[in-house]
């Protein structure tokens, strides 16, 4: 396969002074066919080898389950007083990964950002995967999951309810809810590209299942006004979901009188940290599928520079809770509040809080300088410091909380064991199963929508340069 090399990646669009969306005089069957052409071909060595890595850590994810329900949660380091470790921590962690593909898809579309045209397939796939990801947890930590369809207000015969007052409640419906209608608004989108899969489809298998998938798509002009319908509706959906799910999750700590999670700062906090989070992945991912497939004159430097933009505000914004944080304990007088955030910084884990101050608000402020927002390798490097940053930021808040509480008999340090080290790196096995599996069988860019962006879809584009104002 011949490598698209673009001629200009410096490229500035002549109006706006800007990187253009697309590069080069792209038409739309050169994207059908760029786009199109991983699930088309032969499948590269490469994917074999990250699929195998990618399966084992979901097989070795499938003995650290099964040996739990076997051994009980007593395989992992939780005691008292740090009941909750790892397992909420990655909980929370995946919950914020999953945040960014809503965002792009959803938010951007209805301020009608057209950057968002070559990631947003991309970033969609990723929240489910880590909505996947993040609903093993709560599953697996309950201690007897045989039980664990009392999270449901499912009625039994011994009329027990779940208690409606308890924000783990609320998680159940909140995550559960994003997850769906995430689903179904990235299935949405895909409609239109699985028929053209199945169109192009050689084989019979190929049309069969695509055209199962493709629910009978035509591309009329009725299957276009609806479908444009749908989208347009799932979007308003799921604009608010993306601010209500963090905020609900974070109530799981905010509600409770522990010092250091006793605090109204934490919904806004958690959504700031979970888009952050998101975005970086975003980053990672689409580095390494950009260039395994190709794609350079597709996802341009253009919109790698905008998700540092947002990487930058973002962390910000986290850094600035993380300062407002030691002020609310100072001003509010509470000695055990004041203690738990001296604690925090200077204490037992000092080393995990300055870790995450080093990664999420140190690292980014990079993104001030635009050769750091347009060089690949720095943003790949940049966002998995924010990925590592980001889970040191919950294990923070949930095991420094913990670790020491109202009672100093009790203090004690949390370690975690080989079991909760399993789960951590198991969990990314199925994340990045399920996205070898996506990116070689359906279309990782959503290739109707980046049509829209070329100059062929402007009645006028013979005469713009780049196309995708």
């Amino acid at each position: 396969m011949e490598r698209y090399v673009p001629e200009n990646t410096e490229a500035y669009d002549p109006i706006d002074g800007r990187h253009p969306l697309i590069l080069g005089e792209q038409s739309f069957s050169a994207v059908t066919e760029a786009v199109c052409r991983p699930t088309e071909t032969r499948t590269p060595k490469a994917w074999w080898v990250l699929f195998a890595v990618s399966i084992t850590m979901l097989a070795w994810f499938g003995v650290a389950i099964g040996y739990l329900f076997w051994e009980g949660v007593g395989i992992w380091g939780l005691m008292i007083p740090v009941g909750w470790a790892w397992d909420i921590t990655n909980f929370v962690f995946w919950v914020g990964i999953g945040h960014a593909g809503t965002l792009i898809s959803a938010i951007l579309f209805l301020f009608r950002q057209k950057w968002r045209t070559s990631i947003n397939r991309f970033a969609e796939a990723m929240t489910i995967f880590a909505v996947m990801c993040a609903l093993t947890f709560p599953g697996i930590h309950v201690g007897r999951v045989w039980l664990a369809y009392y999270l449901f207000p499912i009625p039994n015969q011994m009329s027990v309810w779940p208690n409606f007052r308890s924000p783990l409640l609320w998680d159940v419906f909140a995550v559960s809810i994003y997850g769906t209608v995430s689903l179904l608004f990235w299935y949405t989108g895909l409609i239109p590209d699985l028929a053209t899969l199945r169109d192009r489809a050689k084989h019979r298998a190929g049309k069969v299942l695509y055209g199962v998938v493709a629910l009978g798509w035509r591309g009329s002009n009725r299957h276009w006004l609806n479908y444009e319908k749908a989208y347009l509706l799932l979007a308003g959906l799921s604009t608010p979901l993306v601010l209500s799910v963090h905020s609900i999750v974070s109530f799981d700590f905010a509600v409770s009188v522990l010092p250091g999670w006793h605090t109204t700062i934490f919904p806004p906090y958690f959504v700031a940290g979970a888009i952050f989070s998101g975005f970086a992945m975003v980053i990672t991912l689409m580095v390494i599928a950009r260039w395994a497939f190709n794609l350079e004159h597709i996802v341009t430097i253009r919109h790698f520079e905008n998700m540092a933009k947002i990487i930058l505000v973002t962390g910000m914004m986290v850094g600035y809770a993380y300062g407002m944080e030691f002020f609310i304990s100072w001003y509010s007088g509470n000695p055990y509040e004041q203690f738990a955030f001296v604690n925090r910084a200077f204490g037992p884990y000092a080393w995990a809080y300055w870790t995450m101050i080093s990664c999420n608000v140190l690292s980014p402020q990079i993104f001030w300088f635009k050769k750091a927002r347009t060089s690949i390798p720095i943003l790949f490097v940049m966002s998995i410091f924010v990925n590592i940053g980001m889970w040191f930021e919950r294990f923070v808040i949930i095991v420094t909380s913990l670790h020491r509480d109202f009672l100093p008999s009790s203090w004690d340090y949390f370690s975690p064991t080989f079991w909760d080290i399993s789960c951590l790196v198991g969990s990314f096995g199925l994340f990045f199963t399920m996205f070898c599996l996506f990116v070689r069988f359906l279309p990782i860019v959503a290739m109707a929508e980046v049509k829209t962006v070329l100059p062929g879809a402007n009645p006028h584009g013979a005469h713009a340069h780049g196309g995708g104002r």
